[in-house]
């Protein structure tokens, strides 16, 4: 063991001053606040980011392919699924699936309340996954009949704003050739995304009985949707997809579609910045206070030192290797507590949010280890560069000078 680290384990050890003692344990508490502050703000940043974008997602595909349109209603000019050359796409490496749909914007009328409501027609080789993780009761439509099935799915706020449950009949009315025409439906279930904005416009049905409200033949479709295993790969499949469809087509990524809400959830990113260079420094200049006092209380022994022969560098070392110590203190503890909190809010959710302002029930988190080991490692950098600083008093402190030192 050198005289070095020996002497600092001396130093930080209980058989110290009092004085160095709760400065030391002040010490390792800013750390690890600031630690922790930093991993929670990534992890519900990354959560926010990732529930939202999935849900978002989950009601229009990762990339839609449509017509070019300027038609900016619910009802777009169909297309023919045939010329997207869906083979050809379902073969690009990352897709997850491909999968028609339809739009029809219609009304919802009840004895008392009257909804404008977009039926959205899809087929039976329809994923419903993600509806599924979000039904409160009921089952998702069956469509695997040879005719047009009647069941649907609506939302809870739908369900709430009409009166409805599940097994109830609804009746729908659609605008065709300025002439109203009904359809009766059975509700098959009901689900909450916690998109206000969405699950008070979309209802889910058979794609069928667009097309007959349409006249379209079985080629016709409002658009494709493609779903995708990673989301970082996005702009590249779009890219994809957009040269192997036919000029007629148009490719458009869900950012694309949905901008103002990718936009919102990016301006957190900076938010976040902030608080970890913040924390960062926060525990930086904890660092630099610590070193200092412990320096200042142990200036007579720093005169004794030199007196018998250490040179500045291995002074200096004694205190970097201290402060090594209370850094690792300090993380240790902070690692511990943030990642307790992230996996109680995880799997508990104690935490709530009111959905229709965050579009989320409760605080989302999640973290992944290399953001983790980045974190850590920044700090460990900040902390070690912030260290250097106080230690070179050192060098000015005058062997005669300190051992009178009281």
């Amino acid at each position: 063991m050198n005289y070095e680290y020996f002497i600092s384990r001396r130093i930080r050890s209980k058989e110290g001053s009092s004085f160095s003692k709760p400065i030391v344990k002040v010490s390792i508490a800013g750390i690890a606040l600031g630690l922790a502050v930093m991993l929670i703000s990534v992890a519900i940043l990354q959560g926010f980011q990732t529930q939202v974008r999935d849900k978002v997602s989950g009601f229009g595909g990762h990339i839609q392919i449509t017509g070019f349109d300027s038609n900016n209603s619910y009802e777009p000019t169909p297309i023919d699924k045939n010329e997207a050359k869906i083979d050809k796409i379902e073969r690009i490496p990352g897709i997850l699936n491909v999968q028609e749909f339809g739009l029809k914007a219609g009304i919802v009328k009840t004895e008392n309340q009257i909804e404008g409501i977009v039926l959205k027609g899809v087929d039976s080789l329809y994923d419903w996954s993600f509806l599924k993780e979000r039904l409160l009761e009921g089952s998702v439509p069956d469509n695997k009949d040879t005719v047009a099935g009647d069941e649907i799915l609506i939302s809870e706020k739908l369900a709430n704003a009409l009166g409805f449950k599940t097994g109830d009949d609804l009746r729908m009315y659609f605008i065709i050739d300025n002439t109203a025409r009904g359809r009766k439906f059975r509700i098959s279930g009901i689900y909450n995304t916690g998109l206000a904005e969405f699950d008070e416009m979309y209802v889910f049905g058979d794609i069928r009985h667009i097309r007959k409200l349409n006249g379209w033949n079985d080629n016709l479709v409002s658009g494709i949707e493609i779903n995708i295993r990673n989301f970082d790969e996005l702009d590249a499949i779009a890219l994809d997809v957009y040269n192997i469809i036919g000029y007629k087509l148009n490719t458009q990524t869900i950012r694309q579609i949905y901008p103002q809400i990718f936009d919102w959830i990016e301006i957190q990113d900076l938010n976040v910045l902030i608080i970890l260079i913040l924390m960062a420094l926060v525990s930086g200049i904890t660092m630099i206070s610590t070193l200092l006092i412990l320096i200042l209380e142990h200036t007579r022994d720093i005169g004794m030192l030199k007196a018998m022969g250490s040179t500045n560098a291995s002074i200096r070392k004694i205190f970097i290797y201290a402060s090594v110590n209370i850094t690792f203190y300090g993380l240790l503890w902070g690692n511990g507590v943030s990642l307790l909190l992230i996996f109680l809010q995880k799997t508990y959710a104690f935490i709530p949010l009111p959905a229709d302002s965050y579009f989320v029930s409760s605080v989302p988190v999640s973290i992944g280890l290399p953001a983790i080991l980045v974190i850590n490692l920044s700090t460990i950098l900040v902390c070690t560069v912030m260290m250097v600083i106080p230690s070179l008093v050192v060098r000015y402190i005058s062997p005669v000078k300190a051992i009178r030192f009281e």
